[in-house]
C-alpha cells in the first residue's frame, strides 16, 4: 500500500553533461548540498553506452564509499541526489537516483520536492500492471516515461510533466541525453551553471561556487532543458507558469553563500531581521541569533536597531537539525546537546533572541530556559518570518497541524508555553516586502497563509475530494 508519511526535509540534486570527472565533480558538489538531505545518497553515471550508479545510507561518505566512487571513473555524465524522506520510507530502496533497465532504454531519476498527486497515478499505473520498487512518489515519473508510446523521447518527458502535481526538480538521465525540468509554479529551486565548458544543474549555487563552476541562471518555472552532445535544446512543457519559491528556502533552508535569482541568500536574511526590527519594538541590551540559519537575520536586526550583536549561543558542529529528529525526547536531548548559552554575553542582560522560525515549539523552549539558567535579566525572543500554522505537501518539514504549535495556540499562548517575555513574529507582508525589494517574482507562502498555489490531491480529506468532483 502506497503511504503518504510525514513530510520531512526537501533533497538536493545535482546533474552534470560532458565532462570526463563527471562523478567525482558531482561527488563534491554533493557535499555542498548536504544540508538538503543526510539520510541517504547515491550517483549515477552514463558514458553514452551504459548507465551505471552507487547510492547508500547516512551522509555522503557513508553512503558512496571511495571504492564505489572509483567505479564510476571513465563516466561523461552523471546526476546525483542528497534525500530527506518527503514520501516514503527511510530505507537503501528509496534512495535516489533511481536507475529503470528497460528495452526502450535505461535511465536513471533524481527527485527533489514532492508529488500531490503521485498516489493517484500510482493506482492507475498498478491497475495497468506497472510495478513499483519503491514507496516514493519520485518513481511515478519514471514509470510514466516508460510507459509512453511515442519514440519522442523529449514528447514523452513534457507529457508525463504535464501529467504530475507538485513542487518537483527533476534530473532524468540517459544514456544520450540529460533532462532538467522544474515544476510550473517554481517552488523547488533549480540553477543552471557551466565548468570546463560542460553544463550543470543544482539545487542551490553553492554546489557550484564548490566545484568552480559559474552561475548561469536560474531554471524558469515549467522549463525543460536537455542536454546532448549537440548542446542544449531550452523548451517549456507548460503554458501555465507562474513563480512562488518556496519561501522557507530563503528564511532557513539554503545555504547562505547560495543565490537565488541572482539574490544572496545571505543579504536577504539580513533584510529580513531589518523588516523584524522595525516591527518589534523592544528595548534590550544584546541582540543573539540562534546559529547558523538565524545568524544573519540577527545581525539585520541589530544594523537597524542598534542594539549590539553579540555571539550568545554557541552551537555543537556534531548534532543534526532536531526538527527532523524522529520522537519527542529525543528531540529534546538533541537540543540540549545543540545550543549552549555564553554566560558573559547573556548574564544580566536583557536579550532579544532571534530564530528563523518556531516548529514544534522544542528548540524555543529549551534556549530560553538555557538563556535564563546563564543569568539572562529578560528574555525576548523575534522570529524572522510569520507563524508556521499550515502543513507543507510541497516537500519541506513542517508535516501536520498537530505538529505546528502556531497552528492551535495564539502568539500569547507559544509566548507562555516557550516562557519569554515577549515573542514577536515577522509579518506576512513585511515578508513579501524584503522579498520584492530583492528581486523575488514571487513567493509560496502555503504555511504560512495556507494559500496553496499547486492543488494538493492526495492530502485532500474525503470530503473535500467529493466538492471538487462535483465542482462545489
Amino acid at each position: 500500500m502506497y503511504d503518504i508519511r510525514g513530510l520531512n526535509e526537501e533533497c538536493g540534486v545535482f546533474g552534470i553533461w560532458n565532462h570526463p570527472d563527471a562523478a567525482e565533480l558531482t561527488y563534491m558538489a554533493l557535499h555542498s548540498l548536504q544540508h538538503r538531505g543526510q539520510e541517504g545518497a547515491g550517483i549515477v553515471c552514463s558514458n553514452g553506452e551504459n548507465i551505471f550508479g552507487a547510492r547508500g545510507m547516512g551522509l555522503l561518505p557513508e553512503a558512496i564509499s571511495q571504492i564505489q566512487l572509483d567505479s564510476l571513473t571513465g563516466y561523461t555524465n552523471a546526476i546525483g541526489h542528497v534525500r530527506y524522506a518527503t514520501t516514503g520510507a527511510s530505507e537503501l530502496s528509496n534512495v535516489q537516483p533511481f536507475i529503470f533497465k528497460h528495452s526502450k532504454g535505461d535511465l536513471g531519476l533524481a527527485h527533489n520536492g514532492n508529488l500531490t498527486n503521485a498516489r493517484q497515478i500510482r493506482l492507475a499505473l498498478e491497475d495497468g500492471g506497472s510495478i513499483f520498487q519503491t514507496s516514493s512518489d519520485s518513481e511515478v515519473l519514471g514509470h510514466l516515461l516508460l510507459k509512453a508510446r511515442s519514440m519522442n523521447e523529449q514528447a514523452n518527458l513534457k507529457a508525463a510533466l504535464n501529467m504530475i502535481k507538485g513542487a518537483f526538480a527533476f534530473l532524468v538521465l540517459r544514456k544520450n541525453s540529460l533532462s532538467a525540468a522544474l515544476d510550473n509554479q517554481g517552488v523547488r529551486p533549480l540553477m543552471l551553471g557551466m565548468i570546463d565548458g560542460a553544463y550543470c544543474i543544482a539545487s542551490e549555487t553553492c554546489a557550484f561556487n564548490t566545484i568552480g563552476a559559474s552561475y548561469i541562471r536560474d531554471i524558469r518555472p515549467g522549463e525543460v532543458l536537455t542536454f546532448t552532445n549537440e548542446g542544449i535544446d531550452e523548451d517549456n512543457y507548460s503554458q501555465y507558469r507562474d513563480s512562488k519559491l518556496c519561501s522557507m528556502e530563503y528564511v532557513y533552508f539554503a545555504r547562505p553563500d547560495s543565490e537565488f535569482n541572482r539574490q544572496s541568500v545571505y543579504n536577504v536574511r539580513k533584510a529580513l531581521g531589518e523588516q523584524l526590527a522595525k516591527e518589534m519594538n523592544i528595548e534590550a541590551d544584546v541582540v543573539i541569533g540562534v546559529p547558523d540559519s538565524s545568524l544573519q537575520a540577527a545581525m539585520g536586526f541589530s544594523q537597524y536597531s542598534g542594539i549590539p550583536n553579540e555571539q550568545g549561543l554557541l552551537k555543537s558542529r556534531y548534532v543534526g537539525r532536531t526538527f527532523i529528529t524522529p520522537n519527542q525526547e529525543m528531540r529534546e536531548r538533541a537540543v540540549r546537546m545543540k545550543h549552549a548559552p555564553i554566560r558573559d554575553v547573556i548574564e544580566g542582560r536583557r536579550v532579544i533572541v532571534i530564530d528563523d522560525s518556531i516548529v514544534r515549539g522544542t528548540t524555543s523552549k529549551y534556549i530560553v530556559k538555557a538563556l535564563r539558567n546563564a543569568g539572562a535579566k529578560e528574555v525576548h525572543m523575534g522570529i524572522s518570518s510569520p507563524p508556521l500554522k499550515h502543513p507543507c505537501y510541497y516537500g519541506i518539514d513542517v508535516s501536520t497541524h498537530a505538529e505546528l504549535i502556531a497552528a492551535y495556540q495564539s502568539v500569547d499562548d507559544i509566548r507562555a508555553e516557550i516562557d519569554v517575555d515577549s515573542l514577536s513574529y515577522l509579518s506576512v507582508e513585511g515578508m513579501h516586502d524584503v522579498y520584492r525589494r530583492h528581486g523575488s517574482h514571487g513567493e509560496c507562502d502555503a504555511c504560512f497563509t495556507g494559500d496553496y498555489p499547486v492543488e494538493i490531491v492526495d492530502y485532500l480529506l474525503p470530503e473535500e475530494k467529493e466538492k471538487k468532483t462535483k465542482g462545489v
